[in-house]
């Protein structure tokens, strides 16, 4: 029987093109235990903003709500947590008044049907080891269900493609703020706790000094004495002190 099929369902090709753009986080110093939820992105928008940003939010996450407050003032962990819930608080609200939008509006207009994709959904379990990154799966996952929506309400033209592609970018980039935001403060965080740190003692001055046209190393004492040393013709040249080239890298 021939095949008379005019458009070729993806088998998964579409999803591994995503995923081998995603960004690797490392996880190996994250000793928290973690609630684990399967994905189900089925949108292109769903699919690349989860792959591009939830694992590094995460650890930013992390990074705020358990290692700062190791050197930094609880307090101030606690106002950033704050600011960062209320920020997803309001995405979520606003993801949830277009949800409801789109639907009144598929029941005003007689739309019964919603336009699927023809390629596979994203499905992975992950760990959640936050709240923030609860909060944050979850705005994801209402930014994937608004998406073919917008979609179908464009279809059917109850919608301008103009309106669509708005909303559609406009929610895209209030879910990236999110991440961005969670970045921006625990790099603030993080270069106060180096402000903090006690600073290193600084290295004593390596200076090499030429006694009668030989090369040798002296302290700044010894340099000072050579210099005094008989007829003998001396030159002091100040070098930066280098580790052996064989020291081991820390």
């Amino acid at each position: 029987m021939a095949d008379t099929q005019i458009v070729k369902v993806d088998q998964g090709a579409v999803n591994a093109r995503i995923l081998a753009k995603e960004v690797k986080a490392d996880f190996r110093r994250v000793e928290a235990a973690s609630v684990k939820m399967m994905t189900h992105f089925t949108s292109a928008e769903g699919k690349r903003i989860f792959v591009r940003y939830f694992a590094t939010l995460q650890l930013n996450a992390h990074f705020i709500s358990v290692i700062a407050p190791i050197k930094l003032k609880h307090e101030d962990i606690e106002r950033v947590e704050g600011a960062l819930r209320a920020q997803l608080e309001a995405v979520t609200d606003d993801l949830n008044k277009a949800i409801d939008g789109a639907e009144l509006l598929f029941k005003n207009n007689g739309i019964t049907s919603l336009a699927t994709y023809d390629t596979k959904p994203l499905e992975l379990e992950v760990g959640i080891i936050s709240s923030i990154g609860r909060r944050y799966f979850e705005a994801l996952n209402k930014l994937d269900q608004l998406m073919p929506l917008l979609q179908t309400l464009e279809i059917h033209e109850v919608i301008t493609a103009r309106d669509a592609d708005i909303q559609r970018a406009g929610f895209k980039r209030a879910v990236r703020a999110m991440a961005h935001s969670v970045r921006n403060l625990s790099t603030g965080l993080r270069r106060r706790m180096n402000e903090l740190a006690p600073k290193e003692p600084e290295r004593a001055q390596v200076k090499t000094a030429k006694v009668d046209g030989k090369l040798e190393t002296v302290t700044d004492e010894a340099s000072a004495a050579s210099g005094a040393v008989g007829e003998g013709k001396v030159e002091v040249h100040v070098v930066p002190h280098e580790e052996p080239a064989h020291a081991e890298q820390t």
